[in-house]
């Protein structure tokens, strides 16, 4: 059998039943993480500038946007949901990617459309999940080659997902996912610019359009993934796992690698510098004029994302190593409130990148093949001292330090405060905690003030 066959049928077969129990707090989490950052996220600029430009009037309300009153087409609610969940990158990352943030808004959107219960949703998740770690494992240099990874494999995981959710034959969703392969596509350069998070949108939108053009009889290429001519040559070219046999159903990816539920509105890669940073310095009362150089040890991969040296919006800082490390030392803090123009663009912020030194490495974390196994930060003060964090090799809200129940509420409250009053956030935050107990995704309270103005 095909790859593009084998994945038709994986999706054709899945079942609630046939699921790994480890696989369902995993999914519990992605839901209520996902929606947390989708509502700040529609807070954001982009998120307006897309339901302006590309979301279709409501002639067909069969979604709501982000759970607001606006209700959409389900692939306009898609493309706004994935648009807000990756706005502010604080979104969960895994597989080279952001897999919450394309897969929830799809599955809500369509979940919402078909009056699908929280087992079915739950099913989705997994099988877009599966066959995003499918075909991700057979080449993960993709930020090196000048792609986004969550645009690339993010609308083979949203069509994964809706196929599960329209019941298809594996005919069907086999044509369904080549047709998907068609929509792949969305560059690297882009990072720190509002075309990202709309890249993440684009995914979860055109994931749902790809099975909506399988139902309607369009045909595609029986062999897309695996021929010569075909989406792992296009994407994946002289790889030697390309052909390696496909592991789907034998073999869940999800209990095994997890999702890192981010602490921090920013890209992952800075996340370990900024607490090895903030670490060094905790409790000594060092001023910013008192160090001399930072230098941090990190990946080529990582090094590649991050490449504002110089920032001066809170954009380009989520992608900024010098903004991790000027955050450290004079903030202390890096959270939604200091990823702002106005904190970026801070002159003692401004004057500090200069101090920070980046030094790459080419060694890969096999959990984390984007990463290096390790981050590394010295301090060198201004008499000559050195600050030395040691190799950093985990984080709290990695699969391997998972947060607390505790931890993961602060930060759903934290990215619902000026959408939902405390006890509104905190019954979405159950509801989300139990998914799969849902009787239909409709049954999720809607959201009054989010999207105002917009219905």
């Amino acid at each position: 059998m095909s790859l593009t066959a084998e994945l038709g049928a994986f999706c054709a077969a899945i079942r609630y039943e046939s699921l790994p129990a480890e696989a369902l707090p995993i999914v519990r989490t992605a839901f209520t993480d996902a929606v947390g950052v989708m509502l700040v996220g529609t807070l954001e600029p982009v998120t307006e500038i897309v339901r302006r430009a590309l979301a279709a009037p409501a002639s067909r309300p069969e979604a709501r946007a982000c759970l607001s009153p606006l209700r959409l087409p389900a692939t306009d609610a898609a493309l706004l949901g994935g648009t807000a969940a990756h706005a502010i990158d604080y979104d969960d990352q895994s597989l080279t990617g952001h897999p919450s943030a394309v897969l929830v808004p799809a599955i809500l959107a369509e979940g919402e459309r078909l009056d699908a219960d929280g087992r079915a949703l739950v099913t989705a998740y997994v099988a877009g999940y599966e066959v995003w770690a499918e075909l991700v494992r057979r080449d993960s240099g993709y930020h090196r080659k000048g792609w986004h990874p969550t645009a690339v494999f993010g609308v083979l995981g949203a069509a994964a997902a809706s196929a599960v959710l329209n019941r298809l034959c594996a005919e069907r969703a086999a044509t369904a996912l080549a047709i998907a392969a068609s929509h792949a596509g969305g560059m690297a350069q882009s990072f720190g610019t509002t075309l990202k998070p709309y890249h993440a949108g684009r995914a979860a939108r055109d994931g749902l359009a790809a099975v909506r053009l399988a139902e309607a009889g369009m045909t595609a290429g029986r062999e897309t993934f695996e021929h010569e001519q075909g989406f792992l040559t296009a994407f994946s070219p002289g790889s030697p796992d390309r052909d390696s046999p496909a592991r789907l159903g034998s073999e869940w990816a999800l209990p095994r690698l997890g999702l890192s539920i981010k602490r921090y509105p920013t890209c992952y890669f800075m996340h370990r510098s900024f607490e090895a940073a903030a670490g060094l310095l905790a409790g000594r009362g060092i001023a910013p004029s008192g160090i001399a150089e930072a230098s941090v040890t990190l990946g080529r991969g990582e090094a590649d994302v991050l490449l504002n040296h110089r920032p001066r919006s809170a954009n380009e800082a989520r992608f900024s190593e010098e903004f991790a490390i000027a955050a450290a030392v004079i903030l202390g803090r890096m959270g939604v409130a200091e990823l702002s123009d106005t904190v970026v663009q801070r002159r003692d912020i401004q004057d500090f990148f200069p101090k920070v030194r980046i030094d790459v490495i080419g060694e890969r974390d096999p959990r984390e093949p984007a990463m290096a196994p390790y981050t590394r930060v010295r301090i060198r003060l201004v008499g000559g001292a050195v600050l030395d964090s040691g190799e950093v090799r985990t984080l709290r809200g990695h699969p391997s330090d998972p947060l607390t129940a505790a931890e993961h509420w602060r930060k759903f409250r934290e990215c619902t405060a000026k959408t939902h009053a405390e006890a509104e956030a905190r019954a979405l935050f159950d509801m989300l905690q139990r998914v799969e107990t849902l009787s239909s995704a409709r049954a999720l309270p809607t959201a009054l003030r989010v999207l105002p103005g917009a219905s």
